[in-house]
């Protein structure tokens, strides 16, 4: 059985590790090789792909963190899951909601959804 909570919860951490050695393992274990990555703004393949995607967004917020918004959920091969990104301890302003699809227990592809950007974000 998926642990749809976990798999959430290490994707926000991969989106909030600032070291690019650790990402790169954290995409090595939660990540099919593979795997995909695309919002409105953006997208990433393979690895390499959605790393560079991660170290831009932390380039262009760097005093920002994700968190997660409520209960992630799921059936299958499918996990659902909603964030925040800012500031520690105020109302994120930049929000969204992310579908994964998994292979193998691991993240195959991303696609995200924009819920909330402020203008100039």
């Amino acid at each position: 059985m998926t642990d749809h909570v976990t798999i959430a919860r290490r994707y926000i951490d991969l989106w909030n590790e600032r070291m690019a050695s650790r990402r790169r393992e954290l995409l090595s274990e939660n990540w099919t090789a593979d795997a995909s990555y695309v919002d409105p703004l953006m997208k990433g393949n393979g690895h390499d792909g959605v790393d560079a995607l991660i170290a831009g967004v932390q380039q262009r917020f760097p005093d920002f963190k994700f968190k997660l918004i409520g209960e992630p959920n799921g059936y299958g091969d499918h996990v659902r899951f909603s964030w925040g990104l800012g500031p520690d301890g105020v109302d994120s302003p930049i929000k969204g909601t992310d579908f994964a699809v998994l292979s193998g227990g691991r993240i195959k592809s991303i696609t995200g959804f924009l819920d909330q950007v402020p203008a100039g974000a």
